[in-house]
């Protein structure tokens, strides 16, 4: 104090970190009679702190009294008393109390020295100890430069003790300044560790002093620090997508106050920031489908998504479900229906997608009927869907494909085909029957299924349509006309178990079909009639779950294997089992003059390669 009792400063707020600037010490009101002189000034409100108890301050016990101040000695003579007292109370009221000789205390002590019942020097005396207790109460208060304050405010007590060894104020000044001190001594420790970023031991050390003092400003401004510390690491850590870790600081912060706002408000954050990463991945992803770099990015993006999502989450439901279907299906979806241009101008037949999934293949050995060419039941899966031709290939559609490539199938090369001959009720030999002929050689209409064709010719006609359209078409493999004809089922016939089809099913033999001159089928369905004698135009009955017609019936149709007697060693994929150069080849599903047990879902049927019938049709399938 340079000889003088300072009362204020420039008021320089100690920031240690953002938000630690409170005090250790405690606030009281200012007691009354406390000259101007040594009231302290502050620049901007603290928040008020309560006083500490000594008996709420574990530690450190409060010592004995500090030693007594030794007074500085002032040179004074007998007849220099009068000016001795004027000094002394120009210094008093100057705040000038004890540093030097020629302050207030020293010299009233002087004075009274010499005339020990001096009553002006013991009014000073009692005047400059208020001011000091006031000046040692302030001092606890200051709200900046505490270590200063509270070693300035030691010195004071130091002096109080001089002059008042038996009162009161002393010992409960320097209890309180011990403890000060140490809550001090916590605090800068705590600073000092979240400096560090020892959050840990910075929130210890902070509660330590709350517990000590309650409501200790600095304490929590410290505790709200490493709250924000801790509220910068989650946020940090969700930033690098990992929510974790920042939900384990979230976790850490939300201990320091219950149901804190700043907690509540970062953890609605992180949650968007949750929400902005997902939504960045699925339309990443969604974008990498739709180009040339494909699955690939996409599902790496999606397992980004899958380890920051919370279940459920929409974003990553949505990517899952489009990349499923490219993978599955490619630009299409399931059941939808398309066709393709072809480059005359026309259209290929309307296909629609079957959805990916397995089957058991097959007749098991209870099943009434079957043979052991149907055997073993085994399960085939097929991970990619594919599209079929929603009906069988027409007249029509198979007449373009000859007027466009001259073809000469092979009933025209030969000049004959099998037809049903109604006066012997017979398949017979008939000359002239080709694509164009019916199921009686008569000619057919051009809705109708096409008919009298070999395995290769439908193989040329799907060639044919796939240089026309630049997609690839082909006969479908016996494993996924199965499991397009049941369409998810595993019944006995394509529509189940029962033993009579429903009505409208589908053109099979039936106890109620009439032929023109009035025949009955001796092996049929009980109770069913179609309505035709013969095959019917395509799509004229029902379609099955997947919404394709005349699976099971109108026509049989050939299929790209090659003739095995059993399923042993038979793909597992839904592939075509084909061995090139084969002459037996696999023709599949019941037609309009199958017996009931050639109905069956599992009835296959081996025919030589250059057969053709007026049984037999095809429908294609194509690559998506």
């Amino acid at each position: 104090m340079g000889g003088r009792l300072r009362t204020t400063g420039q008021l320089v707020r100690g920031a240690l970190l953002v938000a630690l600037a409170g005090t250790a010490c405690r606030q009281e009101a200012p007691p009354a009679a406390v000259p101007a002189a040594v009231q302290p000034v502050v620049a901007e409100a603290v928040a008020p702190v309560a006083a500490v108890r000594p008996d709420a301050v574990a530690q450190p016990e409060a010592a004995g009294l500090p030693a007594p101040w030794v007074p500085p000695q002032p040179e004074l003579a007998a007849d220099g008393v009068r000016d001795a007292l004027r000094r002394a109370a120009a210094a008093l009221a100057e705040g000038r109390l004890y540093r030097n000789a020629d302050d207030a205390v020293p010299l009233y002590l002087a004075v009274l020295a010499l005339r020990p019942q001096e009553r002006a020097a013991q009014r000073g005396l009692e005047t400059a100890r208020r001011q000091l207790v006031a000046s040692v109460r302030a001092l606890l208060e200051r709200p900046y430069e505490q270590r200063r304050a509270l070693d300035e405010a030691a010195e004071q007590v130091a002096v109080l003790v001089r002059l008042a060894p038996d009162g009161p104020d002393a010992p409960e000044l320097h209890r309180r300044i011990q403890a000060a001190r140490h809550l001090l001594a916590l605090n800068r420790s705590a600073e000092q560790a979240l400096r560090d970023g020892d959050l840990d031991k910075a929130a210890s050390a902070f509660a330590q002093v709350e517990v000590l003092e309650a409501g200790n400003s600095r304490a929590a401004q410290g505790r709200a620090a490493v709250e924000s510390a801790l509220l910068r690491r989650a946020e940090d850590a969700a930033g690098h997508a990992d929510f974790d870790a920042a939900l384990g600081w979230l976790q850490r912060a939300a201990t320091l106050r219950e149901q804190a706002p700043t907690v509540v408000d970062a953890r609605h954050r992180i949650e968007a920031m949750r929400a902005a990463q997902l939504v960045a991945l699925r339309d990443g992803g969604l974008r990498d489908l739709a180009s040339a770099k494909g699955l690939k990015p996409a599902r790496e993006k999606l397992e980004q998504a899958l380890r920051i999502a919370r279940p459920g989450d929409e974003a990553v439901a949505t990517l899952r479900q489009k990349i499923d279907l490219v993978a599955h299906y490619g630009r299409f979806r399931p059941g939808q229906v398309f066709t393709d241009a072809l480059e005359d101008g026309g259209r290929g037949p309307q296909m629609i997608v079957v959805p990916h999934g397995g089957f058991q293949m097959g007749a098991g050995y209870a099943e009434p009927g079957a043979s052991d060419v149907e055997r073993p039941e085994h399960y085939v899966r097929f991970d990619r869907g594919f599209a079929m031709s929603i009906t069988e290939v027409t007249v029509a559609e198979f007449g373009r494909f000859v007027a466009a490539t001259n073809a000469r199938t092979r009933a025209t090369r030969r000049g004959h085909s099998v037809v049903y001959d109604e006066r012997s009720g017979n398949f017979v030999r008939r000359n002239g029957a080709d694509w164009q002929a019916g199921y009686n050689g008569a000619k057919a209409p051009l809705d109708n299924p096409v008919m009298h064709v070999s395995v290769r010719d439908a193989e040329a006609y799907a060639n044919w349509l796939s240089t026309q359209t630049g997609h690839y078409y082909r006969l479908p493999s016996e494993a996924e006309f199965e499991y397009a004809l049941r369409a998810g089922s595993s019944g006995r016939y394509p529509w189940g178990n029962a033993g009579t089809p429903p009505p409208r099913s589908g053109n099979f033999t039936g106890s109620e079909d009439v032929s023109p001159s009035g025949r009955h089928w001796k092996n049929a369905f009980v109770g069913y009639g179609d309505g035709y004698w013969g095959a019917a135009p395509v799509a004229s009955f029902k379609a099955n779950a997947w919404g394709l017609h005349d699976m099971g019936g109108n026509l049989s149709e050939w299929v790209a294997d090659c003739w095995h007697a059993s399923y042993r060693r038979a793909p597992s994929d839904g592939a075509a089992w084909y061995n090139p150069g084969c002459r037996q080849r696999v023709v599949r599903g019941g037609n309009w003059a199958n017996a009931p047990e050639q109905t069956r879902a599992a009835w296959r049927l081996s025919q030589d390669s250059d057969m053709t019938s007026a049984r037999i049709g095809f429908r294609l399938v194509r690559g998506i």
